[in-house]
């Protein structure tokens, strides 16, 4: 049967969801989490669904899109179809149609045969970004500060500190209840850490895909205004033992090459660099 393209309504999240969490993996490349889907939800279902793509065949889903912004498609794979000749050009014959017109970007799975054929068809390779790991096998450090579990009483605090940490944010008690209410986030939770005067000054979202599975920071953030105190890093250790006790194999996260500082911190709490991966992008 040929693969199918289609977008999904709400009510077809849940196995969307479901095969992003089977396709994790340890062994395998880094990609598409359902944390990401879980961190876009913060905008609600309806656009959540008209956001996703999946490719479909013979009913079962082979890989799963998420425009996350109107120029970036980024893509998972199941592991099994990476190499897959006849999924690899349907592909890239459809995120021409997929994106807008102009300059767009392309994620998918380093070593993917999607990225062989968009880049033989002209795409170019973008900067890079760094992914880092931490194995969960192991007891992982006490933060040594006081981290609360953020509910919908504190979810104000948790907004708080994501707009007092990355400029132009645009989170709101509202897109945090619309994150809360969707699926991914019943296998995650918002962290806050607070110094000690209980001010909330860094926090996190974690998303466990499932015991035995890779889990995702997805956001990290410290208010601007108590940076270089180390909350960075036990914010970190924080997310780890959490997707530890949520029973994740692993913690991992991505950051921009450039983001020197960010890097510097998720190293500093025991995270590793793993090689590099590069967005494609299409300049015309």
């Amino acid at each position: 049967m040929a693969i199918g393209l289609s977008t999904p309504e709400i009510d077809d999240l849940g196995a969307v969801v479901g095969a992003l969490r089977e396709w994790q993996d340890d062994a395998g490349p880094v990609q598409l989490h359902p944390g990401d889907l879980g961190w876009f939800w913060r905008f609600g279902a309806e656009k959540t669904a008209a956001a996703t793509r999946t490719w479909s065949r013979d009913g079962e889903i082979v890989a799963v899109g998420l425009l996350d912004e109107p120029d970036l498609l980024r893509v998972a794979i199941a592991p099994a179809a990476q190499r897959d000749q006849e999924l690899a050009q349907r592909l890239a014959d459809d995120v021409g149609g997929v994106l807008i017109e102009g300059k767009v970007y392309v994620e998918a799975p380093m070593g993917s045969l999607v990225q062989e054929l968009l880049f033989t068809a002209g795409w170019e390779v973008d900067q890079p970004w760094v992914p880092l790991k931490r194995d969960l096998s192991e007891p992982v450090p006490d933060p040594g500060v006081r981290v609360d579990v953020i509910g919908a009483e504190e979810a104000h605090e948790r907004v708080t500190v994501q707009r007092e940490s990355f400029d132009g944010s645009t989170f709101t008690n509202a897109r945090w209840h619309a994150m809360a209410d969707g699926l991914p986030y019943a296998d995650a939770r918002c962290l806050v850490v607070r110094n000690k005067l209980g001010e909330s000054v860094a926090a996190a979202t974690v998303w466990s895909a499932g015991a035995g599975k890779p889990g995702l920071i997805e956001p990290m953030g410290v208010h601007r205004m108590h940076r270089g105190r180390g909350y960075g890093t036990s914010m970190v250790l924080a997310a780890a033992r959490t997707l530890q006790e949520l029973g994740a194999s692993s913690v991992y996260v991505c950051t921009p090459g450039f983001n020197v500082g960010a890097i510097a911190t998720y190293e500093a709490a025991g995270l590793t660099r793993l090689p590099e991966t590069r967005d494609l992008i299409r300049n015309a």
